[in-house]
């Protein structure tokens, strides 16, 4: 895979990321709960809209959950725009264990909390950072180094 077909495949997942946080953090007082609610139904399968957030406790966790989903798209994008087209050996490096920090726990609180299928989320959610990150090892890099010191 071609660094700036990585590059931009990398931005939209950094979009799409920031889009779904601001959802869960809206979803409770907007129009938009529907879709958030079938989306935990689901991550609870099965799908019986037994599910709600009306809850504050609730509200709460997908306000903090929203705002750590919208910091680290900020991050993927930054580090995607900044330092991927010039070092991208460097921003896998920054990446891979950023994304599997939030993986891993992500998954393992979702077992414990009775929503299993939210790993298979999670790892789809996952494979659209990590498909172009490890395809794009192959492809030639830039010209340009950036300093680490």
């Amino acid at each position: 895979m071609r660094h700036d077909l990585a590059t931009h495949v990398l931005r939209i997942a950094a979009i799409g990321t920031a889009i779904f946080g601001l959802a869960l953090m809206l979803a409770p007082h907007t129009q938009i709960e529907p879709a958030v609610l079938a989306f935990v139904d689901i991550a609870f399968l099965p799908f019986d809209g037994a599910q709600d957030v009306d809850h504050e406790v609730t509200q709460l966790m997908l306000a903090i959950s929203g705002g750590v989903l919208i910091g680290l798209a900020v991050a993927v994008w930054q580090v995607t725009t900044l330092i991927f087209p010039r070092d991208p050996a460097l921003a896998r490096r920054i990446l891979l264990p950023t994304l599997l920090a939030w993986y891993v726990p992500d998954s393992l609180g979702s077992v414990l909390s009775g929503a299993p299928f939210n790993v298979v989320m999670n790892t789809g959610f996952l494979a659209l950072f990590l498909i172009p990150l490890l395809l794009a090892r192959t492809a030639p890099s830039g010209d340009q180094q950036i300093r680490t010191e």
